[in-house]
């Protein structure tokens, strides 16, 4: 599968995504791997779980693709997020730009993991040592009333 932007619920390879942004008229390609931490906000974090509205997710993800492009023509940029339930140092996103010199691959690979935090219909549940919560938005700007985002079934 060559997708440039997937949501999976299986561990995810640095390498597979490289080799959707590789070509030969690019000179750089930057890399953003996000790993689990172990301390959020001073408190010890135990694993996470991330929920996604799938379909949705897919087209911000997209969408994202589509300005990075403008913003830096003859850029290729890969993104796959990963779901379910991640361990300390599990590999939670990986971003992939290449572009022909390596300014510009910086610079597009940090706008797509800020868009991706504003945009993107990505939750996570922070399992701590004292509880669980669920974060609203990957901001931590919408909060939850439920305790957790409502999404149907068929949307998982």
């Amino acid at each position: 599968m060559n997708q440039l932007f997937d949501i999976q619920d299986t561990p995810l390879s640095i390498q597979e995504v490289v080799d959707k942004v590789t070509r030969r008229d690019c000179g750089a390609i930057s890399t953003f791997i996000g790993t689990v931490r172990e301390l959020t906000h001073g408190k010890k974090t135990l694993k996470l779980e991330y929920q996604a509205y799938k379909p949705m997710a897919i087209k911000m993800l997209e969408q994202i693709g589509q300005e990075v492009q403008e913003k830096w023509p003859g850029s290729t940029i890969a993104i796959t997020h990963r779901v379910g339930t991640l361990d300390i140092s599990e590999i939670a996103v990986i971003i992939a730009v290449s572009t022909p010199h390596r300014k510009a691959a910086y610079e597009a690979n940090e706008y797509a993991m800020e868009r991706i935090k504003q945009i993107v219909p990505i939750w996570k549940k922070e399992f701590w040592e004292d509880g669980t919560k669920w974060i609203g938005d990957q901001l931590e700007q919408t909060p939850y009333p439920q305790g957790k985002p409502e999404l149907k079934e068929e949307n998982k």
